[in-house]
């Protein structure tokens, strides 16, 4: 009897300390998925001030008729910056989403993968918001560069309606802005103007075929996470169950209510 009683003993403190390791390795989990929200609500958030960075260069290069080549390099270069951080964002969430919906499948359900499900949503929703700004701006920048060759265009005597308009800048050829126009000082200064406005149509219309692709696979990831809500605090609420696993993850769900609070 004395041995069973030991070995009873024996196996409840293996149990216990099976528990114990199984605790920390998922608060280490938690601990390394916080890190990577905050790095990706940063992500966003730079993206958002290269958005605003964008929309400076645009009015810049809209001011002049015939802009420097300084200024629309460094438009080329935000773009570029914001394709690539924007693409990297995207590969992150869509490694959370994979992950979550792995757990799912194994028909796991717990505190931290509702807490991650959240955050998840969060992100996603935000990040659509920042690229769906941004693809209006490219679009309001391709219709005033628009206005403007439609302007220039009645100044050298040649009315276009919109179809005409968006017919002729569909051409990667200048050429036919000029067709049946007799030169003089003051036409060829608006065709400068149209053959500038023009270029900048050509380099908006593969970016804003990237962003289009890019925010319909974002919207799509996000519709998929139903109705989750678009409020930190739900993390806050559901960390009552994580408390019992972990006290230390209290004032990261903290920390991060208080994040939310300042980027939203």
């Amino acid at each position: 009897m004395k041995d069973r009683m030991q070995e009873l003993k024996h196996g409840k403190e293996t149990t216990e300390e099976e528990d114990e390791v199984a605790v920390g390795m998922e608060k280490g989990f938690m601990d390394e998925f916080f890190e990577q929200v905050e790095e990706i609500r940063g992500f966003i958030e730079s993206l958002a001030e290269k958005v605003e960075e964008v929309k400076r260069k645009h009015s810049a290069i809209l001011a002049s008729p015939n802009p420097d080549e300084k200024t629309k390099a460094e438009l080329e270069d935000l773009m570029a910056d914001i394709k690539k951080l924007a693409n990297k964002v995207r590969s992150k969430l869509k490694s959370i989403q994979q992950t979550i919906e792995q757990e799912e499948g194994q028909n796991r359900s717990s505190a931290d993968l509702r807490i991650r499900k959240t955050q998840h949503s969060t992100l996603s929703r935000k990040f659509v918001e920042v690229m769906s700004e941004y693809n209006t701006t490219q679009s309001d920048y391709r219709e005033r560069c628009k206005g403007r060759i439609q302007r220039q265009l009645e100044i050298t005597g040649r009315n276009t309606t919109n179809e005409e308009l968006e017919s002729m800048l569909e051409s990667d050829n200048p050429a036919i802005f000029t067709s049946g126009i007799i030169m003089d000082n003051i036409t060829q200064q608006a065709m400068n103007e149209i053959e500038t406005r023009h270029n900048e149509i050509i380099k908006l219309e593969n970016s804003i075929r990237e962003l289009h692709d890019m925010f319909m696979d974002m919207d799509m990831l996000v519709e998929s996470q139903g109705n989750l809500v678009n409020n930190i605090e739900h993390c806050v609420m559901e960390a009552q169950d994580y408390v019992e696993q972990g006290k230390d993850n209290i004032p990261k769900c903290k920390k991060f209510k208080k994040t939310n609070r300042r980027v939203t």
